[in-house]
């Protein structure tokens, strides 16, 4: 990869990282909450869900404008109002405010992930843009990873409140090293000769209306179904049912956060090596998916469970980058942030979808049926894949953009 490439992929890295360790410390710290303030499991899914409602509905809007007024921008903005509104959650002092908090918070972060997403595009050559994107997204596990590390050390020392504290200042340092060290974009001729594509609203607009972009979402959808269904759900059951203590039950995911860094990173090369071509990835992945979560809830040894566990995230995270990938290589980085808004936006419905889903089939079946019903995930992306453009050529026939004389 360039230089100018990987030095804004490791800036990334770092400010994904700490985005995930704001965003999933309230998953580890749910039973904590849930006995504060007497909450029910359908109750402790809507305060995940909360903030996805919230990072939902800022993508798409987030999205357009880093196309319209700059991804450094939207970058900077998302990382100061993410740490101000993750310190505010310690604040929270009923279930009603807590709901608040997450909210604004969702919006916060929420305009982030398309700015960085069109960020790595500018700095990097089409071919290279998954590999590169993928190292990025490789962050999103070591950050789960770091927030089962922080949740482990500091909630038995100073709670949930405290621990929302302490991570709030981290986003500050992002932001500095970012401003400072952020290269310049390349130039608009690295986009497969489709020099200086008009970014106005008309080609936001194309790119909003077109079906194969929304098949890409919907793809994306069915992986973070399963992403969020187990990373919302697995330590309040390891806590709950199986009677681990939160601290040890949480440290038990390090293996499947681990291998799902690596194998994220594995689908973006390899995607890069297929131009693109997302079947032969998606497919047999989620279909492995498939097989681990209706074999995980019938485990009745722990061990056995967390390696079910760390081979379903294993396969899930195969598909991740594929989902990018053609949109990536195929279309200009001046639409990347409203195309990126629109694959993200798929996955965080899911997001909304999957926490509730699971703690309401909690309450009134099963959590062996709960983990069932993640399956639906990959069945869904294997469809949406099935139908969706598998060339560049496909691709650009399908999302007709102008360019500027």
């Amino acid at each position: 990869m360039l230089r100018s490439t990987k030095v804004t992929v490791a800036l990334l890295f770092v400010a994904y990282a700490i985005d995930y360790i704001d965003r999933l410390a309230i998953n580890l710290a749910l039973p904590l909450l849930g006995e504060e303030f007497d909450l029910d499991y359908s109750q402790r899914g809507l305060i995940i869900s909360t903030f996805f409602i919230a990072y939902t509905l800022a993508q798409l809007p987030g999205g357009l404008l880093a196309d319209r007024y700059g991804a450094v921008r939207m970058a900077l903005i998302g990382l100061v109002a993410w740490s101000a509104f993750t310190g505010l959650t310690a604040l929270a002092w009923s279930f009603g405010t807590l709901l608040v908090v997450r909210f604004l918070f969702g919006l916060a972060q929420g305009v982030f992930p398309a700015a960085a997403v069109k960020l790595v595009a500018e700095r990097s050559i089409p071919e290279q843009r998954a590999t590169a994107t993928g190292w990025m997204n490789s962050s999103n596990a070591v950050g789960t990873l770091l927030a089962i590390v922080v949740a482990a050390a500091l909630l038995p020392l100073i709670g949930w409140r405290g621990m929302f504290l302490a991570v709030a200042a981290l986003g500050v340092l992002s932001l500095v090293s970012i401003k400072l060290w952020l290269p310049p974009a390349l130039p608009a001729e690295n986009d497969h000769g489709l020099h200086g594509p008009d970014s106005s609203w008309d080609n936001m607009r194309t790119v909003l209306r077109s079906r194969a972009m929304w098949l890409f979402a919907l793809m994306f959808f069915g992986y973070d179904f399963v992403i969020w269904g187990m990373s919302s759900w697995v330590p309040s059951y390891l806590h709950d049912e199986r009677g681990i203590a939160l601290s040890s039950a949480s440290l038990l995911l390090i293996p499947a956060t681990v291998v799902a860094a690596v194998t994220t990173v594995i689908g973006g090369r390899i995607s890069d090596r297929l131009a693109g071509n997302s079947r032969v990835v998606v497919v047999p992945s989620m279909l492995a998916c498939i097989v681990m979560l209706v074999s995980i809830p019938f485990v009745s040894n722990t061990a056995l469970f967390v390696v079910l566990v760390t081979l379903g995230s294993a396969a899930a995270s195969f598909a991740f980058m594929p989902c990018f990938a053609l949109p990536l290589r195929a279309l200009p980085s001046s639409v990347v942030g409203a195309a990126s808004s629109m694959i993200i936006f798929g996955g965080m419905v899911a997001g909304i979808v999957a926490p509730l889903v699971f703690g309401f089939i909690v309450d009134h079946l099963s959590w062996s049926a709960a983990f069932v019903s993640l399956a639906l995930g990959p069945v869904v992306a294997i469809v949406a894949v099935m139908a969706a453009p598998q060339t560049r050529e496909k691709m650009l026939n399908l999302v007709q953009l102008k360019t500027a004389n």
